[in-house]
């Protein structure tokens, strides 16, 4: 029901989603400088009839289509941010701005909305109840997901289930993967500062040497997954930064690291820093030297609902077949979703991207996908609101 009807509207505005989609990655915009992104979106939305709001949570916008007849109230979300990265693909609508690009797909999360935005419009005679169209800023940095709930996005009407998905380059173009229950992780950061003394390199006896500390360190945090914990329960701890020295002949006074922790459960989340403090304990005390120890939580861990997934699933196999639907592999990436899904049932699904046995590689300076995808994007988020809101599968 309804697939044929989106299909054919998909047709008619494809050129529009897609012209949308190549002045996005030709003008990205950073997280919380998303500006003249918000402004498109807002304008596109109003152009197409659509109740707007705007400046949520600083950058964020929302659409709003009330359907000719009461009922329940569904929520789709993109985000709209880039990221950091020298564009090197050669593409006629690369990016304008040195040193910045769309790397993730935040372009096609952004256009594909737009893209189910302009259907939904078009079918509003079917529409029961009420579709609220969350685009957000700042998924890259701080989270503009639980800014914008806390701005109140989720009221008047409320909110009863959120749905959203990411193009995706471990998988194959064409293909839609759905995965209840945790599908992706809490990203926390954390900070090390090892401290010596140092003094001269030529001799080392009679200082404290934070380099040397620093090794052992790294060492041995790689026996927190290995030896700490369950090998059934998934983490992940990886040191990405190590900073200290100036010369060749001077051993510094202190050694910075820096890197992420990435669980799915909050027993872990809260666990591993304690194992990282007691390795930080035991090394600086054998060494002499002494250490600081900061963490930074980020996201939650995205946990699926159940009952939402399976009706995102069933969506999906109307729009690609149920050939083309497959379970999704959890990773240990992050994603702000996981703040709606705390509040309301919700689920997060990929749309691939990748090519036949060469994955696509995110937030690469080569980072490219085919226009294609917004089709399935926005197909699967248009029967996913019209199914959900007419409760049925």
């Amino acid at each position: 029901m309804f697939s044929d009807m989106i299909k054919g509207c998909i047709e008619t505005h494809y050129p529009k989603a897609v012209a949308i989609r190549h002045h996005l990655h030709q003008y990205p915009e950073l997280s919380e400088q998303e500006v003249k992104t918000a402004a498109l979106v807002a304008d596109t939305l109003q152009e197409q009839g659509i109740e707007t709001q705007r400046g949520i949570a600083g950058n964020g916008a929302l659409g709003i289509i009330r359907g000719e007849k009461p009922g329940k109230t569904v929520l789709l979300r993109a985000d709209m941010d880039a990221l950091k990265v020298q564009e090197a693909a050669e593409l006629p609508y690369r990016s304008t701005y040195p040193g910045i690009m769309h790397a993730c797909g935040h372009d096609g999360h952004t256009a594909g909305l737009l893209l189910a935005a302009m259907v939904l419009t078009e079918l509003k005679a079917h529409v029961p109840g009420t579709v609220k169209l969350m685009f957000q800023p700042a998924e890259e940095t701080v989270g503009g997901a639980e800014r914008m709930i806390q701005a109140g996005i989720l009221e008047n009407p409320r909110v009863d289930a959120a749905f959203g998905c990411h193009l995706w380059g471990p998988v194959p173009e064409g293909l839609v993967c759905v995965k209840a229950g945790p599908v992706m992780a809490s990203p926390d950061e954390f900070r090390i500062t090892l401290k010596g003394p140092g003094g001269h390199g030529a001799m080392p006896q009679i200082t404290v040497d934070p380099v040397v500390t620093a090794a052992q360190v790294i060492l041995q945090m790689q026996t927190i997954v290995s030896r700490r914990l369950n090998p059934l329960d998934p983490a992940v701890v990886s040191v990405c930064m190590i900073h200290g020295g100036e010369t060749y002949n001077v051993i510094p006074g202190e050694v910075r690291l820096g890197g992420t922790i990435r669980t799915l459960r909050e027993e872990l989340r809260e666990g591993i820093p304690r194992e990282i403090e007691r390795i930080l304990k035991g090394v600086t005390l054998s060494a002499g030297g002494s250490y600081t120890l900061e963490v930074f939580k980020g996201f939650p861990p995205l946990i699926n609902d159940p009952a939402a997934t399976a009706l995102a699933r069933k969506a999906a196999e109307k729009i690609v077949g149920p050939e083309k639907v497959r379970e999704a592999e959890t990773n240990m990436g992050g994603e702000d979703f996981a703040y709606l899904a705390q509040q309301v049932p919700a689920s997060f699904f990929f749309v691939g991207i990748g090519k036949a046995n060469a994955p696509v590689i995110h937030h690469s300076p080569f980072f490219t996908w085919d226009d294609s995808a917004l089709k399935i994007s926005a197909g699967c988020l248009c029967q996913i609101a019209l199914d959900f809101l007419h409760g049925s599968c």
